[in-house]
């Protein structure tokens, strides 16, 4: 297929591209018509789809194994493609890791990975490619964040932090950024049918009882996603029930979102 030339030329990373909203958001990516480098820890998984966007979209897809929770792992990444003169000028910030469960009985080393990942992973990732896309008057990042990063999660605690993190970040940036022809964006999904949160689901109940309804399809979430990294727009929440959810949450008083957030955690527990 003959490639769209909106944005020929232009190449986007994406982060935690093997499975869930970030391989539907190099597929966003490739039909819009960018260059791919598709960054995870699994090497095969992403080969498979770099050859799947390849042929549908004529782009040219680049597979770079990573995992982005280890010290360094980000400026070895850059040091890579700088060798093989790949400039990104779109960040996709979608890896992350979810545990579910009362903070106590979570493993300390299990808090440490959601912080390194999560946290300090995506960190580093715009420490090595915000400068360039500064230099050179134009860029874009898309931080996949949480509705979570809104409000304090009980038996979600260390991952609500970690996207609360993550929408402050973005916020405070692109208020640095702003007129520099450099935009970032928060996307804050509510659940989505992902296998992460599969994987959380297999050991809690109470995130199985959520209404169908209310758990997004990855790839309208990534749809609304790139919309809004494209367009510059600083948050995006998808879905009109978790959008309405985020406002309340915003002009609630904190001593009662608290409470609230508790109350259901302990009834779920």
């Amino acid at each position: 297929m003959t490639r769209r030339s909106t944005h020929a030329g232009r190449t986007a990373l994406v982060t935690g591209a093997s499975s869930g909203i970030g391989e539907e958001l190099a597929r966003c990516f490739a039909k819009g018509g960018l260059d791919l480098v598709l960054v995870a820890r699994s090497a095969d998984k992403l080969r498979a789809l770099a050859s799947d966007l390849q042929a549908a979209h004529g782009v040219t897809v680049h597979v770079q194994p990573a995992d982005l929770s280890q010290p360094g792992a980000a400026a070895t990444l850059a040091a890579a493609l700088k060798r093989r003169r790949l400039t990104v000028d779109v960040l996709v910030n979608n890896a992350g890791v979810l545990e579910q469960g009362a903070f106590c009985d979570i493993a300390p080393s299990r808090h440490q990975e959601l912080i390194a990942l999560n946290v300090a992973g995506l960190t580093a990732m715009l420490a090595q490619f915000l400068p360039g896309m500064r230099e050179r008057g134009w860029g874009r990042v898309l931080n996949v964040a949480s509705i979570a990063a809104f409000q304090p999660v009980p038996t979600l605690a260390t991952y609500a932090a970690t996207k609360a993190y993550v929408l402050s970040l973005t916020e405070a940036l692109s208020e640095e950024l702003k007129g520099s022809g450099v935009s970032l964006t928060a996307l804050c999904p509510g659940i989505t049918a992902t296998p992460m949160v599969s994987r959380a689901t297999e050991s809690s109940q109470g995130m199985l009882q959520v209404p169908s309804f209310m758990v997004g399809d990855p790839a309208q979430v990534a749809a609304e996603g790139y919309r809004a990294c494209m367009r510059g727009e600083v948050i995006r929440v998808p879905g009109v029930v978790n959008l309405a959810g985020t406002l309340a949450a915003r002009a609630t008083p904190k001593w009662l979102l608290r409470g609230l957030s508790g109350l259901m955690a302990r009834r779920g527990l």
